[in-house]
């Protein structure tokens, strides 16, 4: 198996390693199976790609879809490094309001599974960050939704000073305004 699936400490998260074959040309790896990805219980419907390009010290979320629209993500870096960040949004959930993080960067080539009821943020810790997201299910703007990236009853402690934020971003509710699942 090319991949390594890893539950977070909150157990739906998966961090996922590829095995990379690195030569004198390069490397190759898989960023993705269906057939593996399936075998270790996770999705293989991901019908939507995302690309993001960010410039250091940017902060992006924490956003999610509303229900009945909801998405699971799987995130990776292709340039560059981020501080990759999922928050549990389900009432429900022992760990709602719990967040878990880990550094994707080009070197380590690993990835983060999110399901539905998540938020996701990252902040970009290099110049020139490529970012790539599949979703499960494609976007909606009636079922956009987040939360502010410094709610302080999640309480993240984002490892940058002097963030750059969108307009829509810094304009996000916190946790107790927020419509959650």
């Amino acid at each position: 198996m090319p991949f390594t699936f890893t539950n977070l400490k909150i157990a739906d998260v998966i961090l996922i390693e590829p095995k990379v074959f690195p030569d004198d040309r390069g490397y190759f790896m898989e960023s993705f199976k269906a057939s593996d990805f399936a075998n270790a219980n996770l999705p293989t419907n991901f019908v939507q790609d995302n690309f993001s390009f960010s410039k250091k010290n940017v902060i992006r979320g924490l956003h999610y879809q509303k229900e009945p629209k909801a998405q699971g993500k799987l995130v990776t870096v292709f340039k560059g490094a981020v501080w990759d960040v999922a928050v549990d949004i389900r009432r429900q959930s022992q760990t709602f309001l719990k967040w878990v993080a880990a550094e994707l960067n080009d070197q380590n080539h690993a990835m983060l599974y999110m399901p539905p009821g998540f938020a996701h943020g990252f902040v970009s810790l290099t110049e020139d960050v490529h970012l790539l997201y599949k979703c499960t299910n494609e976007y909606d703007p009636k079922a956009d939704a987040g939360i502010c990236w410094n709610d302080p009853d999640i309480a993240i402690p984002w490892p940058v000073q002097n963030p750059i934020l969108s307009e829509k971003d810094c304009l996000l509710p916190f946790s107790h305004q927020a419509e959650l699942f």
